[in-house]
């Protein structure tokens, strides 16, 4: 998850002005995507699976997230009049319960992410001054905290252009990143990526980190969550010059990122063995840096990461807040989230997203693992709109809706059916138990939604739209419960 820069500024130049064409677009995607995730991603891939696995896992992801971009290009022509991204395919294709899911997924992983990112940002910040520690200990959340409400006034005030902050942050992130992968390449050691390759037990009588099934499923989150933000041309695709300039600049920054992902992941791996990978604290890069190159590299990485996280975390300050007030235009959210100020920032919006921020950068203090427990907790919350566009995607395809002649259709019905299969798998992978927590988080919507019906006058729930919400709300109490018990642990 990264930075999404251009969804911090309102498109308020007139009608026909300022389009984006092809290279801003793939500039979108790849700094929507790669952000400060791929700066952990050595311990991230390497705490859970073997080399082996962790190549079948870049593979299946490849694979499904490619769709996922398919999904996006499609719809792009398929749909021009839906501008808003993935929770607008949701509502068209399944209803307004559905849709309304799909944004409020999308408003919790977009703030959750934020939090991962100030633990990223305090730890990274520890390198320098040690009474940082992991980044979520008091010292952090009290930085963090100051930090938030600062951005908070600044976002009150009126300032949502941050194109010098956000290419600054673009170099910031990219140049450490090209070198690390230059001199990994140089240090590469085939005899420590060869080693348990497959995460069976060493013969020093290391333990083995199970199946490769087992391995390759505690990747997914990971990998999903270096992805997140692949949509992002899509949820601009109102200021393309050329509708089918969207879709190739998904697919094409979409295959940029994965290219950076694989090589920083594989190549960490024939730096440093496994277990070696596994104990680093964030962002692990810097140590496998510092074992390459000395001090400096660590330096060069934690810097590199404070400035580039820096930066995203004000884009998605901003970009949290957008979501609920562009749904509160629509009325996806009550109104109340559509209140600007006498500045025309969304004043409502934000106080609500930076309050829950607050609260979970308090609740970070009691987590081992903060910065991980976070953007698991993302990830799935982000599933309902990538799982519903590809399902939407199938849909259009099955009913030759936008299809003139039926040109098309047959590769569209299997993109989507793999990209909605590949959703599914995510669903499966990401594991019962982060799935019932991020229902806990699901169930307060049904309110919000609820009072967002009846202000339009509308009944709350319509068909089957009742019964998804009563599952919602039972599986939420059932987690707490599990929660309560100590079955599961949130933290």
């Amino acid at each position: 998850m990264a930075e999404s820069t251009a969804s911090t500024e309102k498109a308020a130049s007139p009608a026909g002005s300022d389009k984006l064409t092809l290279l801003p677009l793939i500039a979108l995607v790849v700094g929507s995507m790669i952000g400060g995730g791929v700066f952990n991603l050595p311990s991230d891939m390497s705490g859970r699976a073997s080399p082996g696995a962790i190549i079948i896992g870049w593979l299946i992801t490849g694979f499904g997230m490619l769709m996922l971009a398919f999904v996006y290009q499609s719809l792009a022509v398929r749909k021009p009049q839906l501008n808003a991204g993935p929770y607008a395919y949701a509502r068209a294709g399944f209803g307004t319960y559905i849709g309304f899911n799909s944004a409020w997924g999308y408003w919790l992983s977009a703030f959750l992410g934020n939090v991962a990112y100030a633990v990223a940002i305090f730890s990274a910040l520890s390198y320098f001054f040690p009474i940082f520690g992991g980044g979520n200990n008091l010292a952090s959340i009290a930085g963090a905290s100051i930090c938030l409400w600062l951005v908070h006034g600044l976002v009150l005030k009126g300032i949502k252009q941050a194109a010098f902050i956000n290419a600054v942050t673009t170099i910031a992130k990219l140049v450490p990143l090209f070198l690390f992968i230059l001199l990994a390449i140089v240090g590469f050691n085939l005899d420590k990526i060869s080693f348990d390759f497959w995460g069976q037990g060493g013969t020093d009588g290391s333990a083995g980190l199970g199946s490769v099934l087992d391995q390759v499923k505690g990747t997914m989150l990971v990998t999903l969550w270096v992805f997140i933000g692949i949509e992002g041309a899509s949820v601009y695709s109102a200021r393309a010059a050329k509708r089918s300039d969207v879709g190739r600049a998904t697919v094409i920054g979409f295959l940029g990122a994965l290219g950076i992902y694989v090589l920083v992941s594989l190549l960490a791996a024939g730096v440093m063995t496994q277990p070696e990978l596994s104990g680093l604290k964030v962002p692990s890069m810097a140590g496998v840096f510092e074992t390459l190159v000395g001090p400096w590299g660590a330096a060069l990485i934690n810097f590199g990461l404070i400035l580039s996280v820096g930066g995203a975390f004000l884009s998605w300050t901003l970009l949290c807040a957008e979501i609920p007030y562009s749904c509160g235009q629509d009325g996806t959210f009550p109104k109340w989230f559509a209140r600007e100020n006498s500045n025309g920032a969304p004043a409502n919006a934000l106080w609500a997203t930076n309050l829950l921020i607050q609260a979970f950068l308090v609740l970070s203090l009691f987590s081992q693992s903060a910065y991980q427990f976070f953007y698991f907790i993302a990830s799935v919350a982000i599933l309902p709109p990538y799982v519903f566009s590809g399902a939407y995607a199938l849909k259009l395809a099955l009913s030759g809706e936008g299809y003139a002649g039926g040109n098309g259709r047959g590769r569209d019905v299997v993109v989507g059916a793999l990209a909605t299969l590949y959703g599914l798998w995510l669903v499966y992978a990401a594991g019962l138990d982060y799935l019932l927590m991020c229902t806990v988080l699901f169930a307060p919507g049904i309110a919000i939604y609820v009072m967002a019906r009846r202000e339009r006058g509308q009944a709350p729930f319509v068909g089957g739209e009742v019964a998804v919400a009563v599952v919602i709300a039972i599986l939420a109490l059932v987690a707490i419960w599990l929660m309560w018990t100590g079955r599961i642990s949130p933290l």
